[in-house]
């Protein structure tokens, strides 16, 4: 019944890891909530715009289970990362130690190592390490660390991390936690009451299908006071209409991460998708995707690379074909099925608006160019 509601341009759309689709009312929304306040009426917008924000904040709270004064809109991940790295004065010292994964991404390596310190120290969990055992994590969180990065979910090799054993293993040793939900945000069920770190960091271009430039930081209220970002700006402000360029006094909430004037339109169609979302809740999400991904481990079991258990699995199924694989792709592409491809195989993702039909047509091209 989901199908409908997606603009799913006559696809068979499995490249969920990458880009979501968009909403059918999207375009209706984003008028609603950006444009008609400029373009219907002869006064300034920005209340309305602002509104929007506190909306898509408000949604996050809802997904997440956390109060809207902990969020902070961001540009993407990579600057909000950048942003928390900078504002921590602990963190500030050519002696800080960071451990990460050589599974995250890319893009998060290269802030950590450009805004932490010359001569910091950034240790990596070898990538063929098993990602998802915390016996692996326990062995790497030596007493020395001061800041552990982990992502939720790995694009590249579909496993999940384990959080609910990590997140209080690193808090038992006193070492700082920033999480990465980019590949989990509204597919896998996250309650930031339950599950805690110092701060996360995520987007909505992915499984929440709200496009680019609408990604957000969130960080646990016992940290916000001692934060003292650097790249400020008018809205990092407690009032940032007061205009008064001799004083400056950071927002009480997550919002002093905020910086100068805001992009607004990414948001309003987020903030119109997260709702959506919500409605249907992550674990009936989560539910489908895993049983879109059952039938496919089903006829092929032996070309999955990505993990089987369920706990250790994340929201993308990796699967190698070795020598077939070229053959595949292209009568995939044929078909009009969109997967892609990475070091260790094909990438397979499947939303609530992909059905047993996307799978089964996914499985016989398989089939026919095998």
């Amino acid at each position: 019944m989901y199908k409908n509601d997606f603009l799913l341009a006559n696809s068979r759309y499995l490249l969920n890891h990458s880009v979501g689709r968009p909403l059918k009312a999207a375009e209706q929304a984003f008028k609603d909530s950006f444009l008609s306040p400029w373009q219907d009426s002869g006064r300034e917008p920005w209340q309305s715009w602002l509104a929007v924000i506190e909306q898509f904040k408000q949604n996050l709270a809802v997904l997440f289970n956390s109060s809207a004064d902990n969020f902070c809109p961001q540009v993407n991940l990579s600057s909000a990362l950048t942003k928390v790295l900078m504002s921590l004065v602990q963190l500030q010292s050519d002696k800080v130690v960071v451990l990460m994964s050589e599974v995250d991404f890319p893009s998060m390596g290269f802030a950590i190592q450009k805004a932490l310190p010359e001569g910091a120290d950034i240790r990596f969990i070898a990538a063929d390490a098993d990602i998802t055992d915390i016996n692996v994590w326990d062995s790497h969180l030596t007493t020395d660390i001061d800041l552990v990065f982990i992502s939720n979910a790995y694009s590249n090799t579909g496993q999940l991390s384990p959080l609910k054993d990590l997140l209080p293993l690193a808090k038992s040793r006193n070492i700082l936690t920033i999480l990465d939900v980019a590949q989990s945000a509204g597919m896998i069920p996250l309650d930031l009451s339950l599950q805690v770190p110092d701060f996360m960091l995520g987007s909505s271009v992915k499984w929440l299908c709200g496009g680019p430039g609408s990604a957000y930081l969130w960080a646990h209220p016992d940290h916000i006071d001692a934060c003292q970002p650097k790249d400020v700006g008018w809205f990092s402000h407690e009032n940032p209409f007061e205009f008064d360029i001799h004083h400056f006094k950071y927002q009480a909430t997550a919002m002093k991460f905020w910086g100068g004037t805001p992009s607004i339109a990414p948001f309003a169609l987020s903030a119109h998708s997260i709702a959506y979302f919500n409605n249907i809740g992550s674990t009936t999400l989560r539910a489908h995707n895993q049983q879109m991904i059952d039938l496919v481990i089903n006829e092929f079991a032996n070309e999955l690379v990505s993990p089987t258990a369920p706990e250790q699995r994340s929201a993308t199924m990796i699967l190698n074909f070795a020598d077939k694989q070229p053959a595949i792709m292209q009568a995939l592409a044929t078909n009009n099925i969109s997967v892609d491809e990475r070091q260790l195989g094909m990438r397979v993702s499947a939303h609530i608006y992909n059905d047993v039909s996307d799978m089964e047509a996914f499985i016989k091209v398989i089939k026919h160019a095998y």
